[in-house]
């Protein structure tokens, strides 16, 4: 038997492709290559100690050589319902096809009980609609030829998947996909394995702020660095006395659930006891109602603790108004008309932190300022005698305070601060070595403390 050109040329294509070897055929007009063998041996699991949402995705590598392949294409498709749930639904549609089916023989037809019941069996056995099969599925990504790994991410959680690879020749065509997967449902595990390093700094810190509140419980002092704003303290409120002029005291326009304001009716507690102490009056306008509370309080506590309950006057602690520029507007006008000796501007200031502090120095009153808004510090900085800038505030209304509860949490903080200054040097030792040499292990540690450690 005779095989005609044409006949022989593809069988021996067919030859060369199941042998992994690509041919090309044509002439000047046509050309055709032979697609890459498939991948084999394909396994999906749902990724374990994760946040959820993640799949493994495993193969064998393709028999094609890979420098003839482009790589290989990782397919998806989301069951909308899962072959368990459509088995249900199936038995529930067909005994409701049975039932009605049943009903109409006896009523409609009269057929006799028995053949009816009969008919709807038959009925219910061959009722099978179409199995789920998927026919469209989305490209996850291209992977390198020489990988037989990929992870999925950004899947949902309560969904339900398929998977399927092929690889990719040369010249842009496809191979046969695998087989599809079994079904993979990327739930989140209990516990999050990749935040394990948080975990670990968190149980650091934690462990180191409660070692320093018990530590400073049982009367160890707490070191705290000089700040000058802090000792300024004194020397305003005396100025303000020599002079015979009020001290004014700003809290910030925030309300109470901001701890900036917290931080500051700390403070004023220091202020005011200082100002009883020296006969000196204090004036604390507000501008939410809950801080004028908290700020008679401290006050009238300072006084108690001075020895002085009868110079506590609440009239001088007072709420104004909630509208920003309505309290500066106030404020600057009583600046303007008493020219208080000192003016002190504690908690969270916006725009009327320059009003505010341009006012005070034009009346010559010194003042000190502090909050934790990295917007407004360049204004306080400039028209401000001194500045608590950022952390500075905090620490100030743990020192001033004398609470062991807020020294053992500051100090305890610190604690992280040098866990992270630790892993900043190390990340910019390792990165610079890596760029240096080009180490690939240097690079992989990089590349963990960036995704991992950082990332987490």
């Amino acid at each position: 038997m005779r095989m005609s050109t044409i006949q022989t040329t593809l069988l021996t294509t067919a030859l060369c492709a199941s042998a992994g070897v690509q041919v090309v055929l044509g002439s000047v007009d046509t050309m055709f290559v032979a697609p890459p063998e498939a991948p084999t041996d394909l396994v999906a699991n749902d990724l374990p100690w994760d946040g959820g949402g993640t799949v493994q995705i495993t193969w064998t590598a393709s028999a094609t050589p890979e420098d003839q392949l482009k790589g290989y294409e990782i397919l998806a498709h989301e069951l909308s319902v899962t072959p368990a749930e459509q088995a249900i639904e199936t038995d529930q549609e067909a005994d409701r096809v049975a039932a009605e089916q049943t009903e109409s023989l006896l009523e409609g037809e009269g057929i006799a009980p028995e053949d009816a019941r009969r008919e709807a069996e038959l009925a219910q056995s061959s009722f099978a609609p179409a199995p789920d099969d998927p026919s469209e599925w989305d490209s996850l990504g291209i992977v390198p030829a020489n990988e037989t790994g990929y992870e999925a991410t950004g899947l949902n959680k309560d969904g339900v998947y398929l998977f399927k690879i092929r690889a990719i020749g040369l010249s842009g065509e496809f191979s046969a996909a695998t087989p599809a997967s079994g079904e993979i449902r990327p739930v989140a595990a209990f516990f999050n394995g990749r935040k394990l390093p948080l975990l670990i700094t968190l149980l650091l810190i934690a462990s180191a702020v409660f070692i320093f509140i018990v530590l400073a419980r049982r009367g160890m002092p707490m070191r705290i660095r000089k700040i000058a704003g802090l000792a300024a303290f004194d020397e305003a409120v005396g100025r303000a006395t020599e002079m015979g002029r009020s001290i004014l005291y700003i809290n910030g326009i925030q309300d109470m659930d901001d701890l900036q304001t917290v931080a500051g009716v700390t403070v004023l507690g220091r202020v005011a006891k200082t100002a009883a102490e020296y006969d000196a009056k204090i004036e604390v306008p507000t501008s939410r109602s809950l801080v004028m509370t908290a700020a008679r309080e401290a006050v009238q506590s300072s006084y108690f603790s001075a020895g002085r309950p009868d110079a506590y006057n609440p009239d001088l602690i007072y709420y104004v108004t909630d509208e920003q520029f309505g309290f500066v507007a106030y404020v600057s006008g009583m600046m303007t008309r008493e020219k208080p000796a000192a003016c002190f501007y504690m908690g969270s200031f916006f725009a009327e932190s320059l009003i505010l502090a341009e006012t005070g120095n034009s009346v010559g009153a010194i003042q000190i300022a502090g909050t934790a808004n990295p917007s407004q510090l360049p204004f306080f900085v400039a028209a401000c005698d001194y500045t608590l800038i950022g952390e500075e505030f905090f620490a100030a209304s743990a020192y001033l305070s004398g609470q062991p509860d807020q020294l053992g949490s500051l100090k305890g903080q610190d604690i992280g601060k040098i866990l992270v200054g630790v892993v900043i040097v190390i990340g910019v030792t390792l990165a610079t070595l890596q760029a240096i040499t080009g180490s690939e292990s240097l690079d992989a540690a990089v590349n963990y403390l960036v995704n991992v450690i950082l990332g987490s």
